[in-house]
């Protein structure tokens, strides 16, 4: 079974910059509820706090078979890098303009729950007109192709 997990408002909102791969502290019932697909990133985003990568806003719905130690659906879950990879990011958030947020929660070849985190910047209302634009025209392309 495949989970994957989309922000697909992310792309048309931000612009990436870097991704990475990070993975997740979770407890049990929050695994099993990723992979029954009850997850959702859509209002999600990252900050740090104590030096350490969390993710805030994250919905994961309780575990249905989970009992008294089901866990809550939006707390604040810390994400796993490198401490290069935290530097590196830390420093861009220093400058103005940059935030990170989820675009792809997944379950690894390893059974492990990975996200995939960008270092992003707000597009303007220019862009996302742009990004519509691209959009239609590739939309137009591939149904043309197939007549």
């Amino acid at each position: 079974m495949n989970i994957n997990i989309r922000n697909k408002k992310a792309s048309y909102e931000y612009e990436f910059i870097d991704t990475f791969i990070a993975g997740l502290q979770l407890t049990g019932t929050e695994i099993k509820s990723i992979r029954m697909g009850k997850a959702s990133i859509g209002e999600a985003y990252c900050y740090f706090g104590r030096n350490e990568l969390w993710v805030k806003n994250m919905h994961i719905s309780e575990y249905g078979y989970g009992n008294r130690f089901n866990h809550e659906t939006r707390r604040e879950r810390k994400l796993l890098l490198t401490k290069k990879e935290l530097r590196k990011l830390q420093r861009k958030l220093k400058e103005r303009g940059f935030t990170i947020i989820p675009t792809r929660l997944f379950i690894n070849e390893n059974g492990w729950a990975k996200m995939k985190i960008a270092l992003a910047r707000g597009k303007k209302i220019h862009d996302k007109r742009q990004s519509i634009k691209e959009k239609d025209m590739k939309r137009e392309m591939d149904r043309i192709r197939k007549f």
